[in-house]
């Protein structure tokens, strides 16, 4: 990364708004005449649905104040 090529990285949950914040990122581009590369990661998460809730729910069991996430490692508390 530098001053040049920057790297934009926009994350959140599913419903978040990251498709709109994408979306006026490419709008600011194209007005700027800036050529940008666009990776998506939409799919690209630790576990799947039914395991999210699992690990979830395994830590409120333990009353676990960390849950679990899909977008990096856990607090170690």
């Amino acid at each position: 990364m530098s001053i040049k090529h920057p790297i934009i990285a926009v994350t959140g949950s599913s419903g978040a708004g990251t498709t709109t914040v994408k979306r006026s990122f490419e709008h600011i581009f194209r007005r700027e005449k800036i050529s940008a590369a666009v990776i998506e990661g939409d799919s690209m998460h630790k576990y799947d649905r039914a395991e999210m809730k699992r690990v979830i729910a395994e830590a409120e069991a333990r009353s676990d104040c960390s849950l679990p996430t899909h977008f990096g490692p856990q607090l170690q508390r």
